[in-house]
């Protein structure tokens, strides 16, 4: 259905016809439309209330978190209770983590005792662990169950659960013992234990692992779900891929944000205010706006340089550039490397070595053509292109191995890596290029 038409229909106020078309529509469609800007909460409130109560909560949890709270502070208590106990619970932890106190406590009073307890302990997970992502909804098996006890209970909870397709096997104390996937219980026979099905050999996160850290173990073995114990190796709760996309999809963005010389933000776009987007941004510019004045002592302190052969400061812009452009290439493709998972901090020696070689290649490419130009196209004094282009590749080298060793230094002290990037290898890069470059004239000219 045209989303047009829906709208339309909207604004005519058809809503017995609109009722029966969004029926039948996928929840992330109808949460789309309905994120619409010219819809107020009352015409949003009233749509919302006429979908069948189990689509309304799947719609729900597609709302951006802004209109969540909008339509929690709008609901009465029996359609709060009825959202919070249909929701999956590491979807309602994800949304009282963004609501403001008043609406919390509201949810909290339409919520039981257990529940309280639960949803407190998980709020006191750190804000980027895996206890902060995962979820309750998982299939227990013990280990003395035959498959067809399994299958049984599978098809009594499934429906409540947020995946079926891997169990988990506890012990009475609830400690991780194995898991068993629903292909393996399936293809077997009914009479089969558990215990002779089950694989042992289980790849588990600790609740206070960094979700980096997790998300590195899904893209290495390509998980589904993701068992999380607690200390005492007790299941605590598994993570499942959806919910580690949305972490991949922050963490990307938030190195986007830092490579850029940004505060990273999660906040979208256009719903930021001015005032945040400057300030995110004017304490980075700042910071290398002063660092940059180090190219500038140097410049100074080579001022009797300068004066003597006034043509070397054409060259200065060329130099700089070249080398900021030849950091943040290297600095990129290792930052990427190790948010992947490609290049860990232990490879520093190789990746030293492949970026000087590198570095060589590119640095004498780049100076040969730039000789030719300065001699046979510009007709620059011949000891004047060699002093370019020798600063040329010593710039390129220190610059591409600046930009991928840095970031590994950072992994290794436990630092984002992203710090690492374009406008701080920029401005590390411009000083160097400029101290070898006035360093080299001075001693060619004797100056």
């Amino acid at each position: 259905m045209n989303e047009e038409i829906i709208l339309q229909l909207i604004k005519e106020k058809k809503y017995v016809e609109l009722k029966t078309i969004l029926s039948e529509m996928n929840e992330v469609d109808i949460a789309e439309i309905l994120e619409d800007e010219f819809l107020d909460t009352g015409s949003l409130l009233l749509i919302f209330r006429m979908l069948p109560k189990d689509l309304a909560v799947e719609v729900f949890a597609h709302f951006s978190k802004e209109k969540q709270r909008s339509i929690i502070s709008s609901l009465n208590d029996n359609e709060v209770k009825h959202i919070m106990d249909e929701l999956f619970f590491d979807d309602m932890i994800d949304m009282l983590e963004e609501m403001p106190a008043n609406i919390v406590k509201k949810i909290l009073l339409n919520s039981s005792v257990e529940e309280r307890k639960l949803i407190n302990q998980f709020l006191n997970y750190p804000e980027d662990s895996a206890g902060s992502i995962m979820t309750i909804e998982y299939v227990e098996l013990k280990r003395s169950m035959t498959v067809k006890e399994a299958l049984d209970r599978i098809r009594d909870i499934g429906l409540t659960k947020e995946t079926i397709y891997t169990c988990y096997v506890t012990d009475r104390n609830r400690k991780l013992e194995g898991i068993i996937t629903l292909r393996t219980l399936v293809s077997s026979p009914d009479d089969g234990i558990i215990r002779d099905l089950m694989d042992e050999d289980t790849i588990y996160a600790h609740t206070h692992d960094d979700q980096e850290l997790v998300a590195e173990m899904f893209m290495k073995y390509d998980f589904i779900a993701l068992p999380v114990v607690d200390m005492e190796n007790r299941l605590t709760g598994i993570i499942t891929v959806d919910d580690i996309m949305d972490v991949m999809e922050r963490e990307d963005t938030e190195d986007f944000q830092i490579m850029a010389a940004m505060s990273p933000s999660e906040d979208s776009y256009l719903d930021s205010k001015i005032f945040k987007l400057a300030r995110q941004r004017i304490l980075w510019l700042l910071i290398l706006m002063i660092s940059a004045t180090i190219s500038g002592a140097i410049i100074t302190s080579f001022d009797e340089v300068i004066s003597a052969v006034v043509i070397l400061t054409s060259f200065i812009p060329m130099l700089m550039d070249t080398g900021g452009n030849s950091g943040s290439q290297s600095s990129t493709l290792i930052i990427r490397g190790l948010a992947t998972g490609e290049i860990y901090p232990k490879d520093g020696p190789k990746v030293l070595w492949k970026e000087f070689r590198v570095a060589l290649m590119v640095g004498f490419s780049l100076s040969f053509i730039n000789f030719l130009r300065l001699v046979m196209l510009e007709r620059v004094d011949f000891n004047l292109a060699i002093l370019v282009s020798v600063t040329l590749i010593i710039t390129v080298i220190i610059a591409k191995v600046l930009g991928g060793i840095l970031p590994i230094v950072a992994k290794k002290l436990k630092l984002d890596p992203a710090l690492m990037a374009g406008p701080l290898i920029t401005t590390i890069a411009d000083a160097s290029s400029l101290l070898v470059y006035f360093s080299i004239a001075s001693w060619m000219f004797r100056i």
